[in-house]
């Protein structure tokens, strides 16, 4: 085996110009794969991170049927008392959950005394929400970032909503809200920090203590809409969602026997999920045009190898070279060329994404801005040289197998 390799290796030497050509092809088509996968893949950690981290969480539960009248914030489809307690012993009893924030939310008119502006607030725990959110603190970009989140009597006021309706840090703002029984309530509110809005349902919310939205309201129960829940490690999001799932509905049912509360992952809420989908399918067709690359290249070296080493075919057969040698020899030669592009492909792409963790690339995304810190996972470095070597095998084939079977005879009197 080590003698085919030498001279499959020796072969390739001899054509350098043609060889190097090749092997550069293959070279920019693995580095043009690595980089995009490395890219794309720090945009999507980003971009879901900053989703789950500053609004969303890893999951929601609902009481059935909220999220399809979402956008209304209906007020009369909350959480009971009882089903908020069965549901904090389902999330405190599943490991894989490190924090969960119990929410009110609803729509309410904001008023800086002369002019009204409409603004959906969020009532939350100040330090359950930081637990589930941690993010959401970073946000502020006005006001205390290391107190609490949100303090009773205070409100996080969007920065859309701050520009236009003019309020600053400290200025006292009136909220006023209809509750579920048609009755208006109003409360003063000091505006305790400046929220920035991100890209997604909910970027653009305000954040109120649960007990000031709850007085708003006029509830007389502790009713909540939503539960936001962080995961300790997002990896384990659909095994822990289908695990919760089942034990939410076996536990909470309506009247009818059915399940009356609704899970949902931060992807069934978020656009951003089509735009991974979206990601995910430009990766395999780059992929698609690297097994190209890697095909046509190789393909065209090996059978301009065979053609202008017809004679020498001939010679070898001719002192007794088995067919399977010469095959081995040809398959060799093409494996050795798909592994040194590749190689050189993975060692130039290291190199780019060393330089681009130095020099990040910043843009932005909606009202974000995006820095892209790229990485190579193992596994996916792993996948790209084995499909090149493999696809460089393949490409061989059947030049290989043209060589094995040619007449000797007739390959001696080629010229």
């Amino acid at each position: 085996m080590s003698s085919t390799l030498k001279l499959a290796l020796r072969n390739l030497l001899r054509y350098q110009r043609r060889t190097l050509l090749t092997a550069l092809l293959i070279t920019l088509g693995v580095v043009a794969l690595l980089l995009f996968v490395a890219a794309a893949g720090s945009f999507k950690q980003t971009m879901v991170g900053s989703i789950t981290d500053s609004m969303l969480g890893h999951l929601q539960v609902h009481r059935k049927g909220y999220t399809a009248s979402m956008d209304n914030l209906p007020l009369t489809m909350s959480l009971q008392p009882r089903a908020v307690d069965m549901i904090e012993e389902a999330l405190k009893a599943d490991p894989a959950v490190l924090a969960y924030s119990k929410r009110v939310k609803l729509g309410a008119m904001f008023s800086n005394f002369t002019e009204n502006s409409s603004i959906r607030l969020n009532g939350v725990d100040a330090t359950a929400e930081d637990a589930a959110v941690p993010a959401l603190r970073q946000r502020i970009s006005e006001g205390d970032k290391t107190g609490p989140l949100v303090e009773p009597g205070k409100v996080l006021v969007p920065a859309l909503l701050a520009r236009g309706m003019k309020v600053k840090l400290g200025d006292s703002v009136v909220l006023v809200a209809t509750n579920a029984s048609g009755s208006v309530n109003g409360k003063t509110f000091v505006v305790g920090g400046i929220l920035e809005g991100i890209t997604g349902p909910g970027g653009r919310d305000g954040y109120i203590d649960i007990k000031d939205a709850r007085e708003l309201l006029r509830m007389d129960k502790e009713e909540v809409m939503e539960v936001a829940v962080r995961l300790k490690d997002i990896d384990a999001l659909p095994a822990t969602s289908k695990r919760l799932r089942a034990a939410l509905e076996t536990t909470i049912r309506n009247k009818d026997d059915k399940p009356a509360t609704e899970l949902h992952t931060w992807a069934d809420l978020s656009p951003f999920a089509n735009i991974v989908k979206m990601i995910d399918m430009m990766t395999f067709f780059i992929r698609i045009m690297l097994v190209a690359i890697v095909l046509v290249s190789v393909m065209n070296v090996m059978l301009m190898a065979v053609y202008e080493r017809i004679r020498e075919i001939g010679t070898l057969a001719a002192i007794g070279t088995q067919p399977r040698k010469l095959m081995a020899i040809f398959l060799s030669e093409g494996l050795l060329l798909g592994l040194a592009g590749a190689l050189a492909g993975v060692a130039l792409s290291y190199a780019v994404v060393a330089v681009l963790n130095v020099w990040p690339i910043v843009f932005n995304f909606g009202r974000e801005q995006i820095t892209l810190h790229p990485a190579l996972a193992a596994s996916e470095v792993l996948g790209v040289l084995v499909l090149a070597v493999l696809v460089s095998g393949l490409a061989s084939l059947q030049p290989a197998w043209r060589a094995a079977r040619m007449d000797p005879i007739q390959a001696l009197r080629h010229v």
